[in-house]
């Protein structure tokens, strides 16, 4: 039995942006960037001396204790899970519901899957510790790298973004879903270090991580999602 394909739209909405997806030397260099700054994370190299220095001072700036604690968490909320799922639900769900199809949904399910998978495979591994934790840098309670809101931000909202633009939904929708694709990933890794929640370089390697996840889920997309549905974004393959 074949899932429902994709009627074409009578008048599609023209595309105001593009869908965002990486280009695949973008996607080696996140690749190589993480690879680079795990190794030398785990060699106690020049990355965790600059990390160290970076929290004494956002140390003494004590964010967390201050009247501006609140106003900074917020822009955290940029890559929170929930957050961006509730996004998610109320668009993809529109999108299957008046096209007919699940490719969307699959797209974010497959998104999904893979950053839980990924990003705590890196954190149980490595067992990186958060700024604020007492005694030791590395140790098997810690979940500090990479950061997994930058990750979430820079996949979902990515994921977001594309489904907004190959399905034709309004301009300011796309144009939104553009702003928060690019500057969603940054406010929430500033956010998170400046409250000494995460280090520079789990921010670094979240957004690293996310580029190269999103790379992936765009490629599983053109050779196993949308053609196992017969549905290609609101177009026909039939």
């Amino acid at each position: 039995m074949s899932l429902p394909s994709v009627a074409p739209p009578a008048a599609r909405r023209p595309e105001v942006i593009g869908t965002g997806r990486p280009a695949w030397w973008a996607v080696v260099v996140a690749a190589l960037v993480t690879a680079v700054v795990t190794a030398d994370l785990l060699s106690r190299g020049v990355l965790e001396r600059m990390d160290l220095t970076v929290s004494e001072v956002v140390s003494s700036w004590d964010l967390r204790n201050s009247d501006v604690y609140w106003g900074v968490w917020v822009f955290t909320q940029a890559g929170g899970r929930f957050t961006i799922l509730v996004v998610l639900v109320a668009l993809v769900g529109w999108i299957s519901w008046r096209r007919r199809t699940v490719v969307p949904v699959l797209r974010v399910l497959v998104a999904l899957a893979l950053l839980t998978a990924v990003v705590y495979a890196f954190k149980y591994g490595t067992g990186r510790t958060a700024p604020a934790y007492p005694g030791s840098f590395f140790h098997r309670d810690g979940a500090s790298y990479p950061s997994g809101h930058v990750a979430n931000a820079v996949l979902m909202w990515g994921v977001a973004r594309w489904q907004a633009v190959e399905f034709g939904l309004p301009a300011q929708v796309q144009r939104a879903l553009w702003v928060l694709s690019v500057f969603g990933p940054l406010v929430t890794g500033v956010a998170m270090v400046a409250l000494d929640f995460h280090w520079v370089t789990d921010a670094v390697v979240g957004a690293a991580v996310g580029l190269v996840l999103l790379g992936v889920v765009h490629a599983l997309d053109a050779v196993v999602m949308s053609r196992f549905v017969r549905a290609r974004a609101g177009r026909s393959t039939a």
